[in-house]
């Protein structure tokens, strides 16, 4: 099957050579930042997560939000789902990729991550977190793969593979739980503090991952002869319209607490993100702007009618996609830093080297996304070609 990935069109080998070109600089500035170290990111004494915890954070959600096609198709036998499965199962493999190399970049000295498992304290977050992001990667790499395999031979996938089905459902809960208790175990950090970090990050994870899956397979659609079915489609549009709402709600009430209550711990990270303190505005325009792309993908995803157009979907989807990575991806980090221990505001942003490790982890990612896809579109446009044709009546 690994064959399949290395064939197809000039726009196919032009999109994978940019993402070479892309992750070998990344590669690159990498090698330079471990000599150096991380003093040449924008992270310090004040702020020392940043955009790779950031994007970490979010990854974790898109990596889980594979459950929302394996819960419907594999427990309720919802057959929609039965093309476009896989293409979720892939999407965590690539997803979770991405994160551990986020975090690798963040630890400046990578054999630190060894001491995890050479050390391990079940007390520790971290240590579970660790735990269950391998487990997460290693489970949907075996169900792809194992299901790839047995459909390329025209195969069910084989009933061994069940039992490891079933343990992904609340194994994709637990990978961005366990994340969310990282921050909301801070007692420190009271933009964080609060007991429904959770459900944000789960709600969250539903809305952005399926997105970018929905607007992956709609390219799928366009540049190949599969077909994920206008069902599908429809179907996941649904459930990122409900993940949607229901993240925005999940905001208007930590914005309500907040501000209700008068306690300026939990009021200033806000503040910061969204009004700027002091003359300290950096992330205000970016902040705004994830709220209003939030808005005005839930404006189109609501009624059927825009949900159910084809434009106005990807307008939504994209939009959707960019403000939790702004919202989810870059601000809940840094707000959590507001204020300093002194009382004062430290501003965070990403230097050159940083983001260039950002997109070479990015583009790493979507070429492990690239490659699973190509070989389970081939996969599907074989089933395609093996089937039998329905004879015209009257033949």
């Amino acid at each position: 099957m690994l064959a399949k990935a290395l064939t197809g069109g000039p726009r196919y080998y032009a999109w994978v050579a940019l993402l070479t070109l892309l992750a070998l600089a990344g590669a690159a500035t990498y090698t330079h930042q471990y000599h150096v170290g991380l003093g040449l990111t924008g992270m310090g004494r004040d702020v020392s997560w940043g955009i790779y915890i950031g994007q970490f954070t979010f990854l974790v959600g898109v990596a889980a939000s594979a459950v929302m096609l394996v819960i419907p198709f594999y427990l309720h036998d919802y057959k929609t789902f039965g093309k476009v499965v896989v293409f979720g199962e892939i999407l965590a493999v690539a997803s979770v990729t991405m994160c551990i190399l986020f975090i690798m970049a963040d630890m400046g000295m990578p054999r630190r991550v060894l001491n995890v498992m050479l050390h391990p304290r079940p007390n520790s977050i971290l240590f579970w977190d660790a735990t269950v992001l391998t487990g997460y990667f290693t489970l949907n790499l075996l169900i792809a793969s194992v299901s790839l395999y047995y459909q390329a031979r025209g195969d069910h996938h084989p009933k061994w593979l069940n039992p490891f089905i079933y343990l992904s459902i609340p194994w994709a809960i637990s990978i961005h739980t366990v994340t969310a208790f990282l921050y909301a175990g801070l007692p420190g950090r009271h933009y964080w503090l609060t007991a429904i970090m959770a459900p944000r990050f789960l709600a969250s994870a539903f809305a952005a991952g399926p997105a970018f899956l929905l607007l992956c397979l709609l390219m799928v659609q366009r540049f190949s002869r599969f077909d994920p079915g206008d069902k599908a489609i429809r179907t996941l549009a649904k459930i990122i319209t409900y993940a949607m709402v229901t993240n925005l709600f999940f905001l208007v009430l930590e914005v309500f607490t907040a501000f209700y209550s008068q306690i300026p711990g939990h009021m200033t990270p806000f503040a910061y993100l969204f009004a700027g303190i002091d003359g300290h505005n950096l992330l205000v325009p970016f902040m705004r702007l994830s709220v209003v792309l939030g808005v005005v993908s839930v404006v189109l995803l609501v009624p059927s009618r825009t949900r159910n157009n084809p434009t106005a979907l990807v307008v939504a989807c994209v939009c959707l996609f960019f403000s939790l990575m702004l919202e989810k991806g870059f601000g809940l980090i840094v707000a959590g830093f507001v204020p300093n221990p002194l009382e004062r505001v430290v501003e965070y942003w990403p230097t050159g080297p940083e983001l260039t490790i950002v997109a070479g982890i990015w583009s790493i990612g979507l070429l492990v996304l690239t490659l699973g896809f190509k070989i389970a579109i081939a996969v599907r446009e074989h089933e395609m070609a093996v089937q039998p044709q329905p004879q015209p009546q009257g033949a």
